[in-house]
């Protein structure tokens, strides 16, 4: 099979897979600093369907492209061909990849069978990150174990996960975590869960908070239209049924009041009122407008490792009301209306007092938003690659 873009491929060998490897134009090192060199393992990689993980690790590619420190190398499933920015990927075709159970076994099980192929595209790599969590397949010897742990739900929270999931997870996340050098999180709630449940060394551990693109928001402070915006997947840890009892409440007083909802899964939802406008997956386009016109972003999920929806809003000018579980506290600040989201009284009360405080909170939320970037959250990256480059060293 011939390769793609600008290429050199792989030698073949017995066992092993043949490899594309899409090339940008080399890095040379910076400054006359020698780079380290990373492999960004993410054969379980699923695109379109792993939510903010999904935004993390594309962001973390991009940013990774310009590492003044780190020469990093995207390896990839042939489903997620493709996906990483500005850094050199290698597509692993025996590796096919998908969202269904069959297909996550099936690519653990092509993953395993071509570890030899796949570990040797990894060449000289002194890290290997897993952005996905999973270390499939395993990393090889010699080299830094580096895993992204967002969150230990399946523990804080375990009924909401299947027997058949715990099991996956418990392997793939929680022993996997504890094998290795270190562990890249996305909040200090995320961090002390994996301490508290996982026994883990703290120092281990790197917070790196996600990012917003600031630049890439076009704030709207004027009139806005007369609907609740909740972009998250139909998840039970997301809420949803809650919320719209919320809304219900506060149409008795307003009864043009709309209730917007996107994001994948939401057939499971079941049947809702005719005011609740559910749109599913949406372009980027569409979103932002979302975000710029809604009357305020209600969020009242059950936890959150990080919650990137609240800082979207923010810096579009939208109003947050925000519930106060995991570590929406700690990314929302000051700038949004906190409120128990096991209660729908509490719920409409906040989104009463959000849309009274929208001017303050609009000018609170630009703020708190331009303090998470994507820049420093790449830096955090860089200096767990290096601290694990160290501690195998």
């Amino acid at each position: 099979m011939g390769c793609i873009g600008q290429t050199r491929c792989a030698a073949q060998e017995p066992g092993r897979p043949e490899q594309r490897e899409t090339r940008v134009p080399d890095q040379p090192e910076r400054g006359g600093i020698e780079r380290l060199r990373v492999a960004i393992a993410m054969l379980t990689l699923v695109p379109g369907g792993m939510g903010g993980s999904e935004t993390y690790a594309r962001e973390l590619t991009r940013g990774l492209a310009g590492s003044a420190r780190i020469d990093a190398t995207a390896h990839v499933a042939s489903i997620g061909a493709g996906f990483s920015q500005g850094i050199p990927e290698h597509v692993v075709p025996a590796v096919t990849g998908g969202s269904g159970t069959a297909d996550r076994l099936r690519t653990l099980a092509q993953a395993t069978r071509h570890r030899r192929g796949i570990v040797g595209a990894m060449g000289t790599a002194e890290v290997v990150h897993y952005p996905f969590t999973a270390p499939v397949p395993r990393p090889p010897s010699g080299a830094a174990f580096v895993q992204s742990l967002l969150d230990v739900q399946h523990l804080d929270l375990p009924h909401l996960f299947s027997r058949a999931e715990r099991l996956y997870r418990r392997h793939y996340y929680d022993a996997a975590a504890r094998r290795a050098d270190a562990v890249i999180t996305i909040s200090e709630f995320a961090k002390a869960s994996i301490v508290a449940r996982l026994g883990i060394d703290p120092g281990r551990i790197t917070v790196a908070h996600l990012g917003v693109d600031a630049a890439a928001y076009s704030p709207h402070l004027g009139e806005r239209s007369n609907f609740l915006f909740y972009p998250a997947r139909g998840w039970a840890h997301k809420n949803h049924a809650r919320l719209v009892e919320a809304v219900r409440l506060l149409r008795v007083d307003d009864p043009t009041l709309r209730l917007v909802l996107t994001g994948g899964g939401l057939e499971s939802l079941g049947s809702l009122p005719d005011w609740v406008d559910v749109r599913g997956l949406v372009p980027l386009t569409e979103l932002r407008e979302l975000y710029r016109s809604a009357a305020c972003l209600v969020f009242p999920s059950l936890y959150e490792g990080f919650g990137l929806p609240p800082l979207e809003a923010m810096a579009s000018g939208c109003p947050v009301a925000a519930s106060d579980a995991g570590s929406l506290p700690e990314v929302c600040g000051e700038a949004a209306v906190l409120f128990d989201a096991q209660d729908p009284a509490a719920i409409a009360a906040a989104v009463t007092e959000a849309r009274r405080r929208s001017v303050e909170l609009q000018q609170l939320g630009l703020a708190q938003a331009r303090r998470f970037t994507w820049a420093r959250c790449v830096a955090a990256h860089e200096d767990a690659y290096l601290a694990a480059a160290r501690r195998t060293g």
